[in-house]
This record gives structure tokens, sequence and C-alpha cells, in this order.
């Protein structure tokens, strides 16, 4: 099962997907969006990320029959007790504003207005979870986090979500202001896969 060189990905995000086929690519997988199945979104009704990629990972394995990985990932905010976390995809949404990314950022930048710049600590988060097949059970839990810290503004063109406000330390930029080269190599989500590279090349 391992050997399969097509998976799905349990989402419809054309930006994770772009991610993740240039991530794996040195992998020779092929990795398709589940609505090219025409698999619809799983009901996340998990309270932490794990439970939630492992929710979506089953879901898109079971209507498919492929080895599916998931990508549960979102921005904490220590200002936000933790928020938009799980909820970071619906925020604006589940706060009666407009569904989409934008909205999102407009909702946190908003709610951010003023707070200090000692107080604007933020993180990525992302955990990834394959299974072989819908009652896999041993899926693969990978994490990866990624420190930084909250602009006042949006800044650059690159990335997606919340990547606009996301301040690099290290780099001098936000986010989305990084080459994708570059932001692969810093980020949660590249951290996380770099790991998951690692495993699947023991069980390949």
């Amino acid at each position: 099962m391992y050997c399969q060189r097509q998976w799905v990905l349990a989402s419809n995000n054309a930006g994770k997907l772009k991610e993740f086929n240039e991530l794996l690519a040195p992998m020779n997988i092929e990795i398709k969006a589940q609505r090219e199945f025409g698999v619809e979104d799983a009901v996340e009704d998990g309270l932490s990320f794990i439970e939630n990629a492992i929710i979506k990972a089953r879901h898109a394995a079971k209507a498919t029959g492929l080895p599916a990985l998931s990508d549960d990932s979102g921005l904490e905010v220590d200002f936000l007790k933790g928020a938009p976390g799980i909820y970071s995809a619906r925020y604006s949404q589940m706060n009666g504003g407009e569904a989409g990314d934008l909205a999102n950022l407009n909702l946190v930048l908003e709610q951010m207005k003023g707070v200090a710049p000692e107080q604007r600590i933020a993180r990525f988060h992302c955990v990834l979870a394959f299974v072989r097949h819908e009652l896999d059970p041993t899926p693969i839990i990978i994490q990866g986090t990624w420190q930084g810290t909250l602009l006042e503004a949006a800044r650059g063109e690159n990335g997606f979500g919340y990547d606009p406000i996301f301040w690099v330390e290290s780099e001098q930029c936000s986010s989305a202001e990084l080459s994708k080269e570059r932001k692969n190599q810093l980020s949660h989500r590249g951290q996380a896969v770099r790991q998951f590279k690692a495993k699947m090349e023991t069980l390949l």
C-alpha cells in the first residue's frame, strides 16, 4: 500500500495542493485533490489539529480507496488565547462575517488592533496525517510549528491565508514576501513534510 504512487489529498485548498506537490515531487508521488474524485469535505468535528487531520484522511481514503494525506493547520495567536486555531480556515464566517482568506485575515487584524508588539506572538501549526486505507490502525502523524509575530497590516503577494500578516524575524519580511523555495524551507508545513518524507523513505 505504501508503494502506491497516487494519493489523495484530503483538501480542496489549491495552495496546499500546490505546496504538497512541490515538496513531495522528489518522492515521485502524484497527489490529487479530493474534488477530482468527487469527494465532499469531511465534517471536522475534532477538538484538535490531530483529530481533524485523522478525520479528513480517513474520509478521503474511504471515498477513493487510495492512500490519503491530510493537513490540518492554522494560526495560533497567544493574545487571542490560541484563536483562530483549528477554526483558522473559517474564522470570519464563524464570527458572523464573510467566508474566505481575506475576511479571516482582516478579522484577526481588527482583533489585534492596538495590541503592543511584545504581545503579538503567534505561530503556524501543522499536523499531517497519512493513512494507507480508511481503517488504518496506525496512521502516521507528523507535526511542524513556525514561530513569528503579527504585523499591523498585510504585506506581500505570495502564499495564502494569514501569510501576509505573519512576520518572520529571521528574514525581516512577512511570510507572503518570501519566495516559495524559502518558505518551504522555513514553514510549519515545510518542516512537517520533510519529517514525513524521511519517515516514508524508510517505508517505501
